[in-house]
C-alpha cells in the first residue's frame, strides 16, 4: 500500500508528518527482472524439473512448457495492470482482498506464504546436496571422519540451511545489495546453461522430432495435467516482483520486469527441453531425475567443464533461497500492516529499511520446517512431495489474482477492448485452465491410493500436504478478523478503502 512519504535522499524514507520509517523506493528494471529470474530459478527447474516432467510426459519436455507458458503469461498481464494502479508489498494478498473477499485475500497470502516457506526448507536440501557433489568432484569426500553423502537428506539439509541464513542476512542489508548479487550469479548461470544446451542441440544423437513440440501427442489428460502443474511450478515467482513494488522507482518497471523474466524463462525452458532430448533418451533423464543437468553436462563434457552445469544449479539454488525470503517477508510486513498479523512484521530496519524481523522469522520458520522434513528419507522424494503440493497452491493463488483482475477492470470490455482482452478475458481463460489442471490433479491424488502412508508417492499423502497449507489459514483468519479486529476485514467487506488507508 503507498504511503505518502518524505524524501531523504539516500537513507530510508519516513511518513510525511511522522517519523515512522518505510521501505525506499531504490529498484530499477533491471534489478526487478533479476528478483523474479532468481525466484523464478530456471537452472533449478531445469536441473530438477525436467527430470520429473519426462517420467510423465515423456518426450514433450518443449510442448508442456509452452502449453504452461500460455495461461501463465495471461495471468501475467493481469498482474502487471493490478500493480500498475496499487503497487503492494501484500500484492495478490491486498489485490484480492479488495476485489472479492478479504477473507480470499487472507487465504491468498497465507497459501502463498505457507507455500514459499516449504519451498524454501525443501529448496536448502538441493542447495546442501549440489554444494557436497561439488566437494566430491573437488575429491573432499569427507569432513572431520565423516563421510559426505549427496543423497543424505540429513547433510544436505544442514549444509543447506548454512546458506539459508547467509542469504537471509544479505537480504537484510537492503534488496540493492541482494540484486546485485542475483545479477551476477544470473550471468554465470545463464551463460552456462546457452553454452551447454546450445552444443547439446548439435552434438546429441538422439533424433529430434517436432512431434516433441505438440501437447496433443501426449499420451493422456492426466500426464497432461501433471505435466502442466510441475510445469507452472517451474515458472512461479516471476511475481515476486510485485512484492517489491512498493521499493520500485517506477511501477510500470515491475510489470516489465516480471514479464521479461517471464519470457526468458520460457525460452530457457524450450532450449533445454529440446537439448535434454536430443542428448539423453527418455529412460536415462527420467531415471536422473532430479539430478539431471548435472548428468546432461557429464554427457556433453569431461571435467572440469562437466562441473560447469553443478556450479550453476548451486548458484541457482542459493539466489532462489535469497529471493523467496525477499517477497514473503514483504508479504508478511504488508499482512502485519493490515493488522492481520501481529505487529512484529512491520519493524524495519532503521538503517537499512527492510522488514529484518521478518526477514529473520521466515528464516527460521523455514529452518525449523526444513528440520521437521528429514523425516522423510530420500532427497527425491523430498523434491517431488514439495513439488506436487506446491503446483496445486500456485495454481490456486494464481488463478485468484486472475480472477480479481479481471472483476476489477471488466469495465475495460466495453472501453479499451485491446486492454480489456489483456486485464481481464486472458486472465479469466488462465484462471480456468489452472484451476480445471490443479482440481485434475488432486483428484488423481484422491483416487490414486486407498489408506495414507508418509511417502512421496502417497496420493492421500500428497493431498493432505495441500490441504493443510489451505484449511490452516481459516483459523489464522478468523483470529485476525474477531480477535484482532483488523481493518483489513471491515475496510475491504465494506469497500471503504479510504479508511483502510487511514487506519493503516
Amino acid at each position: 500500500m503507498a504511503s505518502t512519504v518524505k524524501d531523504t535522499g539516500g537513507g530510508p524514507r519516513t511518513d510525511a508528518g511522522s517519523s515512522r520509517v518505510v521501505m525506499r523506493q531504490s529498484l530499477g528494471l533491471l534489478d526487478g527482472a533479476a528478483i523474479a529470474a532468481s525466484s523464478t530459478a530456471a537452472t533449478s527447474s531445469i536441473g530438477i524439473g525436467l527430470g520429473l516432467m519426462a517420467g510423465v510426459v515423456g518426450l514433450h519436455l518443449p510442448a508442456i512448457m509452452l502449453l504452461a507458458f500460455l495461461p501463465v503469461l495471461a495471468i501475467a498481464g493481469g498482474y502487471g495492470r493490478l500493480n500498475a494502479v496499487e503497487p503492494d508489498a501484500g500484492s495478490s494478498y491486498r489485490w484480492v482482498g479488495r476485489t472479492l473477499s478479504p477473507w480470499l485475500g487472507f487465504l491468498t497470502g497465507w497459501v502463498n506464504t505457507v507455500g514459499t516457506v516449504v519451498f524454501m526448507a525443501y529448496t536448502t536440501t538441493v542447495t546442501g546436496s549440489s554444494v557436497i557433489q561439488l566437494l566430491d568432484l573437488a575429491h573432499v569426500r569427507s569432513v572431520a571422519g565423516l563421510r559426505l553423502d549427496a543423497d543424505s537428506t540429513v547433510q544436505c539439509t544442514l549444509l543447506g540451511l548454512v546458506v539459508l541464513v547467509g542469504a537471509a542476512l544479505v537480504a537484510v542489508r537492503g534488496l540493492e545489495m541482494a540484486a546485485r548479487l542475483q545479477k551476477a550469479l544470473l550471468v554465470f548461470e545463464y551463460a552456462v546453461l546457452l553454452g551447454f544446451c546450445g552444443y547439446g542441440l548439435f552434438a546429441g544423437d538422439q533424433p529430434f522430432s517436432l512431434q516433441w513440440f505438440n501437447p496433443f501427442d501426449i499420451p493422456s489428460f492426466g500426464a497432461v495435467a501433471q505435466g502442466m502443474v510441475l510445469a507452472v511450478f517451474c515458472y512461479w515467482g516471476f511475481e515476486s516482483v510485485f512484492s517489491v513494488g512498493e521499493e520500485v522507482r517506477d511501477p510500470r518497471d515491475a510489470s516489465r520486469a516480471g514479464l521479461l523474466a517471464l519470457v526468458v524463462m520460457m525460452l530457457l525452458f524450450l532450449l533445454a527441453g529440446t537439448a535434454f532430448q536430443r542428448v539423453l533418451p527418455i529412460d536415462e533423464l527420467a531415471d536422473n531425475g532430479a539430478h539431471g543437468l548435472t548428468y546432461f553436462g557429464t554427457k556433453l563434457a569431461h571435467q572440469p567443464l562437466a562441473a560447469l552445469p553443478l556450479i550453476a544449479l548451486t548458484f541457482s539454488a542459493m539466489a532462489s533461497l535469497q529471493s523467496s525470503v525477499i517477497p514473503t517477508a514483504r508479504g508478511m510486513y504488508a499482512m502485519g500492516r493490515d493488522r492481520v498479523l501481529g505487529p512484529v512484521w512491520t519493524r524495519l530496519h532503521p538503517r537499512h529499511a527492510t522488514p529484518a524481523v521478518g526477514t529473520l522469522l521466515i528464516t527460521g520458520i523455514a529452518v525449523l520446517l526444513a528440520l521437521a522434513s528429514i523425516a522423510i528419507p530420500t532427497v527425491n522424494d523430498l523434491i517431488s512431495a514439495a513439488v506436487n503440493a506446491i503446483g496445486i497452491i500456485v495454481a490456486l493463488y494464481y488463478a485468484l489474482t486472475a480472477i480479481a483482475a479481471a472483476v476489477r477492470f471488466r469495465g475495460l470490455l466495453r472501453t479499451d477492448l485491446a486492454e480489456g482482452l489483456r486485464a481481464v478475458v486472458g486472465p479469466l481463460l488462465g484462471a480456468a485452465a489452472l484451476l480445471a489442471v490443479g482440481g485434475y490433479l488432486a483428484w488423481t491424488f484422491y483416487d490414486s491410493a486407498d489408506h495414507f502412508e508418509l511417502s512421496a508417492d502417497n496420493g492421500w499423502f500428497e493431498l493432505t500436504v495441500v490441504t493443510l497449507m489451505v484449511v490452516t489459514g481459516l483459523p489464522a483468519a478468523a483470529w485476525a478478523r474477531w480477535r484482532r479486529r483488523s481493518p483489513y476485514f471491515q475496510a475491504n467487506a465494506t469497500g471503504d478503502v479510504n479508511s483502510l488507508v487511514n487506519e493503516s
